[in-house]
């Protein structure tokens, strides 16, 4: 049995728990490392079997709880050049991190992690896909900017992914935020709208992932019944129905969310 569990999914803070029983990781450490603790236990996890931690990018919603988690667990940082580079220049890190790139894909013990760049406006941004000795396969894709042909074959046949299913654009637009900030967002430096992500849900069921968890929605500009509507919306047109062909969650910023693929 293979787990994959969002602790925290959200602009406030991302981290995700990724176990197979052989060996487990962490991708992302965007929250407190007392909160990251608690969200590990209510997901069944074990911190003394963590073999590393996947860094995918250096906004601080996904790397604030780095340093003090790695000040009590001594495990390595997997990240892209660009953003080892970063962690080290700005102090992000203990001094003896174990540091590995992960350009080129990453083999800690019998896990194989494979690393897909993405647009989004962090240097060295991207996603990971963590394959299994058993053949199983799970990703963690948010904070895309745009899905590209690349990241797509990346995902393709995955059990589980995590993927980015940010804002609604109708709330988006009309909601508070300012110009520059709407602009960004809706970039393809910024994040994928439930449209944009629904768009690639029917290839992927048919790639072989049955396990969809729609990740980092806004609080301001997304809710999960609009995320999901969107989401089902483009799966029924393939004919493809909840619970029997795949199993749909939205991931919550402070609910832990555990999926068995």
């Amino acid at each position: 049995m293979a787990r994959l569990c969002t602790l925290a999914s959200g602009s406030k803070g991302n981290s995700t728990y990724i176990s197979a029983g052989s060996g487990d990781i962490i991708v992302d450490a965007g929250i407190s490392y007392k909160s990251f603790v608690t969200a590990l236990e209510c997901a069944g996890g074990d911190i003394s079997k963590l073999q590393a931690i996947a860094i995918t990018h250096t906004h601080t919603d996904h790397i604030k709880g780095l340093k003090t988690f790695l000040k009590n667990v001594k495990i390595p940082v997997i990240a892209s050049e660009l953003t080892l580079k970063y962690l080290c220049e700005n102090n992000w890190l203990p001094p003896d991190t174990k540091l590995i790139a992960a350009d080129n894909g990453v083999t800690i013990g019998d896990i194989k992690i494979d690393f897909f760049a993405t647009s989004h406006d962090a240097e060295g941004s991207g996603g990971y896909v963590v394959n299994f000795s058993d053949g199983r396969r799970a990703a963690v894709c948010t904070d895309l900017g745009v899905m590209t042909d690349d990241i797509r074959q990346k995902l393709y046949g995955c059990n589980a992914v995590v993927i980015e299913s940010n804002h609604d654009v109708d709330m988006l637009q009309h909601g508070p935020y300012p110009a520059h900030l709407k602009l960004r967002i809706l970039s393809e430096e910024g994040h994928l709208s439930n449209n944009a992500c629904a768009t690639e849900l029917p290839q992927l069921l048919k790639s072989g992932t049955t396990r969809i968890i729609l990740g980092h929605l806004s609080e301001e500009n997304n809710t999960p019944l609009l995320a999901r509507s969107a989401a089902k919306t483009m799966l029924s047109q393939i004919g493809a129905q909840e619970g029997i062909d795949y199993i749909l969650e939205t991931a919550k910023q402070k609910t832990v969310g555990v999926t068995v693929f």
